[in-house]
């Protein structure tokens, strides 16, 4: 028994040290978790992203088109002073 007694402390320590390991580490994802963006913050985001997605849409559509189509286009994205 007097063999067993260090290896099962040395089995009881690395135990304890991930268990309080694994707890902070929930803990810290809580919170990051409550802490992050608000409903408001989150509907910005969400029309930032759609606002984005249509600004790439324009952009592939001028991408792909035939070159006299993507000058026209581009003149008149310039305005009237052009």
């Amino acid at each position: 028994m007097g063999e067993v007694m260090p290896f099962l402390m040395v089995v009881l320590i690395v135990l304890i040290v991930t268990i309080g390991r694994t707890i902070r580490a929930k803990h810290a994802r809580e919170a990051r978790l409550s802490d992050g963006a608000s409903s408001e913050d989150t509907l910005r985001l969400r029309h930032e992203v759609t606002r984005l997605n249509e600004r790439i849409q324009v952009l592939e559509r001028l991408a792909t088109d035939p070159r006299k189509r993507l000058s026209d286009e581009i003149d008149a994205l310039g305005g009237p002073d052009r």
